[in-house]
């Protein structure tokens, strides 16, 4: 069966970087960082080790209704504005509601709605838990705020892969657009979890930067002192349709969603197989979807948390994939600016790459002062010009329990 053009027509994000997609995209190029020390009397309360975090740049209470941001977790309220502005952007297509779809995602859901219900019922009873308790906390919560919002009949369906999540979701978008189960997917992620829990747990693992006195630089990928990564909350969303649909409703395009892929390491519950192999075969699976050669990729939007192992694997994975031509491809690493989004991570950076092939300008990696020379990629360090020909980039994403999640995207 002959595969359809699958592009991107609409984008949406909240971000620490900012409200919306424009001023994400021009704080990432400004080389900013949206990590800040937490004003929280909960840090002091529990004596975190981690007292920093990449909050979203704008509040969700300053952008919706009062009653949305009651009854919903906040991860479903970053979903909301993300899917709201990627609707917008998108031209807000007049369709039958039953040809729309969204594939979202979360990696952990509504954890300050769980975590405070069962504070409520442990000091003031059952009564006082809230009758909306469950469907706030529910991991396909921020699907049905989007369903909802939207009048999406087509499906609502929920990925919850770790960090892996939203670029899974975006992947099966392209699958069920190629399967003809919608016109138009709103396909994303979010994630809302700077909450002392994770917080205290990611911190016990390791996984955490301990940079409490800078937090700002605190998230370096590649660097020989990265420590851990940054923990982000926020969403993304993009608006996903067929070229011949887009075209026939005069939409504009800002890139091809030209495959994607998923595999598993089967090696390790939180550890990345440190040789790659599921990272490579999840690039390779993607690029053969795409009908690319490895030598059209020329730009890598890298999973890359600033952890000591994790860097390294994806180095290892990408190597396998590229060999020779690794040295021509410009990687950017835009968790040092944004912190990891953990299940929002991958659909806040396929807007990145989008992004980049848009404006033919790969983003800058900040914090990096001294590259690990066990990882010698072209690292792309201030805004670089990817140059006007027709360009393949990757977006990497790999979390927990071994998941791999890999999406590509040709330039227009």
């Amino acid at each position: 069966m002959s595969q359809k053009k699958i592009v991107v027509t609409g984008l949406g994000a909240t971000s620490p970087l900012g409200g919306n997609v424009p001023d994400s995209w021009s704080a990432l190029l400004a080389g900013e960082s949206g990590a800040s020390t937490l004003d929280k009397d909960w840090v002091a309360r529990y004596e975190l080790p981690v007292t920093f975090a990449a909050q979203a740049k704008v509040p969700a209470a300053d952008i919706l209704e009062r009653v949305e941001t009651k009854r919903l977790d906040p991860g479903s309220q970053f979903a909301l504005i993300a899917a709201r502005e990627a609707w917008a952007d998108a031209g807000a297509p007049d369709i039958d509601p039953e040809r729309i779809a969204v594939d979202y995602a979360t990696g952990i859901g509504g954890i300050w709605t769980l975590v405070d219900a069962w504070e409520t019922l442990r000091e003031r009873g059952p009564r006082r838990v809230l009758p909306m308790t469950v469907p706030m906390l529910m991991p396909n919560g921020p699907a049905a705020a989007i369903s909802m919002s939207l009048s999406a009949r087509g499906g609502a369906r929920t990925v919850v892969s770790a960090c892996a999540s939203s670029t899974e979701s975006i992947a099966n978008g392209y699958e069920h657009l190629q399967a003809g189960l919608a016109d138009i997917i709103i396909a994303g992620g979010t994630e809302a979890a700077i909450h002392p829990l994770p917080i205290a747990s990611f911190a016990a693992m390791q996984a955490l930067s301990k940079r409490n006195d800078d937090p700002q630089r605190a998230s370096r990928p590649y660097d020989v002192n990265r420590d851990g990564f940054v923990l982000g909350e926020g969403a993304g969303a993009i608006v996903l349709e067929t070229e011949e649909h887009a075209l026939a409703r005069g939409a504009r395009i800002y890139a091809e969603l030209a495959g994607g892929a998923v595999t598993s390491d089967s090696f390790h519950i939180t550890a990345p197989d440190p040789e790659g192999s599921g990272a490579a075969r999840a690039m390779l699976a993607a690029l053969d979807q795409a009908g690319a050669a490895i030598t059209d990729v020329g730009h890598v939007n890298a999973h890359a948390t600033s952890t000591p192992v994790g860097d390294i694997a994806e180095y290892n994975a990408m190597a396998r994939v590229f060999g020779d031509h690794l040295d021509s491809i410009a990687v950017s690493a835009t968790k040092a600016a944004t912190g990891h989004l953990l299940g929002g991570t991958g659909a806040l950076e396929a807007i990145f790459t989008i992004l980049a092939l848009h404006h033919r300008t790969a983003p800058p990696t900040i914090n990096l002062d001294d590259q690990d020379p066990s990882i010698p990629l072209d690292v792309v360090t201030s805004p670089r010009d990817l140059g006007q020909q027709q360009l393949l980039a990757i977006s990497n994403s790999f979390g927990f329990g071994g998941h791999n999640a890999v999406v590509a995207f040709r330039s227009v």
